[in-house]
């Protein structure tokens, strides 16, 4: 009768073991896969750099929109300078003497899990020739335009002012063929005033006097074009929306009308602001470019404290905040000055579940921590200047994070 040797019996639990394992860690990778497919793209996961600072598809992702700010004093080289004309008078916080002025570009954005590399803006050219690139938004996207615009024009001198597609601002660099520019809308959609008819209607039945026609089908006249014409868009709105010193509930409320009539019963801006981004979504999803790149950027983050802007709020810190700080600021639960910011992105992602076409440029978080870096007093205004951006400032940050972004749809 045969036998079974000692050493083959030891090995027989080893050898279901690793089976077992492989088994587990096969069914694992697969669910991983499975649930790794979102059809919106959130465009701050990208691969992580290597050495030599270029991006390349890598096992791992690395999450740009999580991580810290770390204090640089000795940064490698100044992008540009103050001496950009580009630069709006109120952001010029080092020439209006902004006590931290100097010190804010010294702040850099660390990820948790891999490092965000400052863009070569002649490489960019380079890459990029034959392009036209669209900002389409509100003055926090002119805040990023004017950053773009600032890094590039520092490498080279030939430039050519126009305004191409109906935008109220626009570069070609003539070297490369490379056209920036920038299409203000607040709302994305048209509005303007709104008064009674003598003769009555709809509206005026229920008691409306004035306020403001928003069409939420139609593209502001400012942008109509600007899908058609540019090969890569940027879009944003948010801050009109949460405006009752521009769209007072009571006195001129904001109205809505689809196909030309007005929605009934009246809606309020919230339910305004979904119609709008779902009608502008299409829109621009049926009329882009064939292979144009699309993104929407999430909410820029306001920072008064003490009261909004009309009412004696104020952005003094000369720090970014503390973790716990940012919550305390900005958590819905707390409702504060500056909810907002979460509100919009709260819509935005909701419109854009299901829209492969666009990728999500996600600058919130890092910038809920940067308080520090608003013009404040330093704005020029009879108030302090808690929402718009110091230049050079974290707008720089913005375009490292677009144009990593981009490298990797393009790769």
């Amino acid at each position: 009768m045969a036998t079974t040797s000692p050493n083959k019996l030891s090995l027989f639990p080893l050898l279901s073991l690793l089976c077992f394992i492989s088994i587990f860690l096969l069914l694992s990778l697969s669910k991983r896969a499975s649930l790794s497919s979102p059809t919106t793209h959130r465009s701050a996961t990208v691969f992580p750099p290597k050495s030599d600072g270029s991006l390349s598809p890598l096992s791992a992702t690395c999450d740009f929109s999580d991580g810290s700010w770390i204090y640089d004093p000795n940064p490698r080289s100044t992008r540009y300078t103050s001496n950009c004309k580009e630069i709006f008078k109120g952001w010029n916080c080092i020439r209006n003497n902004k006590t931290n002025g100097l010190e804010i570009s010294k702040w850099r954005w660390k990820p948790k899990d891999c490092d965000l590399p400052s863009f070569d803006p002649l490489k960019f050219l380079q890459t990029h020739r034959n392009t036209n690139i669209g900002f389409v938004g509100d003055s926090l996207n002119r805040n990023m335009f004017v950053s773009l615009f600032c890094m590039l024009k520092s490498v080279t001198g030939e430039v050519k002012k126009w305004r191409p597609a109906g935008a109220d601002r626009g570069f070609t660099f003539l070297q490369y063929n490379l056209t920036i520019a920038y299409h203000r809308t607040n709302l994305l959609a048209r509005y303007g005033r709104w008064s009674a008819n003598v003769n009555g209607g709809e509206l005026e039945s229920l008691g409306f006097k004035e306020g403001y026609r928003v069409d939420v089908d139609i593209p502001d006249s400012s942008w109509e074009k600007a899908s058609s014409f540019h090969d890569i868009l940027i879009l944003n709105t948010g801050h009109w929306w949460w405006a009752p010193s521009k769209f007072d509930p009571l006195k001129s409320p904001m109205l809505f009308f689809e196909g030309s009539r007005p929605i009934l019963p009246p809606i309020p801006p919230a339910s305004g602001l979904d119609r709008v981004l779902n009608n502008m979504v299409n829109f621009v999803e049926k009329t882009k470019r064939p292979g144009g790149i699309i993104f929407f950027r999430t909410q820029s983050p306001r920072h008064f404290e003490g009261g909004d802007w009309d009412q004696g709020g104020t952005c003094q810190r000369l720090q970014p905040l503390l973790p716990g700080q940012v919550e305390e600021l900005f958590s819905v639960r707390n409702n504060g000055t500056n909810l907002e910011v979460r509100l919009v992105n709260q819509h935005i992602f909701n419109s854009l579940k299901s829209r492969s076409a666009f990728h999500v440029l996600d600058i919130t978080r890092m910038s809920e921590y940067r308080a520090d870096a608003h013009p404040a007093t330093a704005g020029g205004k009879n108030h302090d200047d808690c929402m718009h951006w110091c230049l050079p400032g974290i707008t720089d940050t913005w375009n490292d994070l677009f144009v990593a972004t981009l490298h990797t749809i393009k790769a």
